[in-house]
């Protein structure tokens, strides 16, 4: 259960596409100056370097933040995105990429609050080492899934929640759908953001139709990308998705400006794509 560590996997496209849109829904929220919290339930070691002997192994940032480091003049979203991780890196060169911890830190504001959760005990280290002492910042050694239902509703009734966990085990799949839904009987009204991988796999081709029955009547946003074709065994990662309960309502617009750019830039075949849906009031 613990095998999962996200620095073989450190920028690649599919971190791109989740972080690309989690700096704009943490924009969207920094407009109002009401506090909010941000909620990780899966945060990793929460930053990564690129030259350490786990990101080296399969490179995978090659084909994601390597693409996009020195394009000229690309779309605004994408230049704010990679402004977040240029702020780690100060020498020029990619040498360093943070996780959606240390993009949602660098963002919030004093009055926000930072919740992290992660469960493999190393990255669990970093991460406290890294965040534990920051003001407004807690973190733990538990399963995000289950300690979420502690912090819902949040006491500032306003809180972004980002679910991502690995989907390395198929009981990803339904711990999932059991914690969104139970997280919006709980806060109808918080901004949910799930990640969730492009596979050649059943759960995956399901999980956005069942996400979006479990939003029910909320406004949502599906964008997903597909970047790589099935490797010789038919498997491997395709793409990814960001599915959003109550969206910022100009998130759509941002993302259908960015889209063909975006995966034009990271996309391995020719048949690479996007696809953009939403359901909003």
């Amino acid at each position: 259960m613990l095998a999962y560590r996200h620095a073989f996997h450190a920028g690649n496209h599919a971190d791109v596409l989740k972080h690309l849109v989690l700096v704009q829904v943490l924009r969207h929220m920094n407009r109002k100056d009401k506090p909010y919290w941000v909620i990780d339930t899966h945060a990793g070691a929460g930053g990564y370097a690129l030259h350490e002997v786990a990101a080296q192994k399969n490179a995978e940032y090659a084909n994601g933040i390597e693409r996009l480091w020195r394009c000229e003049n690309p779309p605004e979203a994408v230049a704010d995105y990679l402004a977040q991780i240029r702020a780690f890196n100060t020498s020029g060169a990619l040498l360093y990429y943070p996780g959606s911890p240390a993009i949602a830190h660098q963002l919030m504001r004093e009055q926000d609050k930072l919740r992290l959760f992660e469960l493999h005990p190393s990255d669990h280290r970093v991460l406290d080492a890294t965040f534990g002492s920051q003001p407004g910042v807690q973190v733990r050694c538990a399963d995000g899934f289950v300690a979420l239902k502690s912090l819902l509703p949040p006491q500032d009734r306003r809180a972004v929640v980002l679910l991502d966990p690995s989907y390395e085990l198929k009981t990803d799949y339904a711990a999932l759908r059991n914690t969104l839904s139970d997280a919006l009987q709980r806060f109808a009204v918080g901004t949910y953001a799930v990640w969730y991988p492009v596979l050649q796999r059943r759960e995956s081709h399901l999980l956005p139709q069942q996400l979006r029955r479990i939003a029910g009547q909320a406004d949502w946003l599906d964008v997903r990308m597909q970047v790589c074709e099935p490797d010789a065994s038919g498997f491997g990662l395709l793409g990814s998705g960001m599915f959003l309960v109550n969206p910022p309502w100009t998130l759509h617009d941002t993302l259908r400006e960015v889209l063909p750019w975006l995966t034009g830039m990271l996309g391995q075949f020719k048949g690479a794509h996007f696809s953009l849906e939403q359901q909003a009031a």
